[in-house]
């Protein structure tokens, strides 16, 4: 069964430098975690800003990950990896008041709807 990481970011950068620049680092920083091993087959997806209107409903969220591993040990893994303590202790953690974490399976019978093409270059694909 295939377990799922749905987290919901919220980035309150700190007033000091460009905050538009410190968001773009954020999000690069996050999209590193795919080339983990225990993300599987390298699905991390990065979503943001919010388009939801109006944008309250959205909690005010500005980003979204969302990560696919093959199991809970996988999905321990990632989350115990240093890449990842990393970017959650840098830019997460000193502001988890604002972070909603959603670990959830997908049910066998729905992991076909979690299944994507191949794309050249990316995962091996040729």
């Amino acid at each position: 069964m295939t377990s799922t990481q749905l987290i919901p970011i919220d980035v309150q950068v700190p007033p000091r430098g460009d905050p538009r620049a410190q968001r773009q680092k954020f999000v690069r920083e996050l999209k590193k975690l795919k080339e983990l091993d225990c993300v599987k087959g390298h699905r991390l997806i990065v979503g943001g800003p919010s388009v939801t209107d109006p944008i309250e409903r959205s909690k005010a969220f500005e980003f979204a990950l969302l990560s696919f591993h093959e199991n809970l040990e996988e999905l321990g893994k990632y989350q115990a990896s240093k890449e990842h303590y990393w970017v959650t202790s840098t830019y997460m953690f000193p502001y988890k008041e604002d972070l909603v974490r959603f670990d959830f399976e997908v049910a066998p019978e729905d992991e076909c709807m979690w299944n994507f093409l191949p794309l050249e270059g990316i995962n091996g694909a040729k």
